[in-house]
């Protein structure tokens, strides 16, 4: 008899919450498949959304893409919502923050691989014939920069000197951003070796 009268409490908690949040309806339509609900909810819930990730990724574009990953992951959980834990556009939210933490920490993270992989192309130097090297540095590296094809020098230019992430030199080349990493990556070894060459 108490696990029934726990069972009533509990749906009834779950009535009175989507009483108190009628996104939580769509949300429940949209997890049975309702594109339509989906429809409402996304009309709803994504100036808020877009706003939450904008405030952390600061490009209007990579927004955009957070955005729409938070949007796949609200139609995926749908089914698994409970309203009594706090309403459908806190929920979303939420999942907008972590989203756009995550991209923001992935960004930085591909910047530090890169910062690691350009210290690693020239050793460190001993200060007193610092500036003798550094000049003779910068010539090998010119060198060893024509060797590369057109596109990876283009492609390394952009992520290294201008500073741009994999992301930003695919939109700036018109290329896939695999396309880019490949370039970078293949340009890379290619220096590697012009420059180890020349030791």
């Amino acid at each position: 008899m108490g696990v029934l009268r726990i069972g009533r409490a509990a749906r009834a908690d779950a009535a009175l919450a989507e009483m108190d949040d009628p996104l939580g309806g769509l949300l429940r339509a949209a997890g049975r498949g309702d594109q339509a609900a989906f429809g409402e909810l996304y009309d709803q819930l994504a100036p808020v959304v877009f706003g939450v990730v904008l405030k952390v990724v600061r490009d209007p574009a990579q927004s955009e893409e957070v955005a729409q990953e938070v949007f796949v992951e609200l139609w995926r959980l749908a089914a698994r919502y409970d309203g009594t834990r706090g309403s459908v556009m806190s929920w979303a939210a939420t999942m907008a923050h972590r989203r756009a933490i995550d991209r923001v920490r992935s960004e930085q993270s591909a910047r530090n691989r890169v910062a690691r992989e350009v210290s690693n192309l020239v050793p460190d130097h001993d200060d007193v014939v610092g500036q003798v090297e550094t000049t003779l540095d910068r010539a090998r590296v010119r060198r060893a920069l024509e060797q590369l094809s057109p596109l990876q020098r283009e492609a390394l230019e952009l992520a290294y000197f201008g500073g741009h992430t994999y992301r930003e030199v695919a939109v700036l080349l018109g290329v896939a951003e695999g396309t880019v990493k490949t370039r970078i990556r293949d340009g890379m070894i290619r220096l590697r070796d012009e420059l180890g060459g020349t030791q």
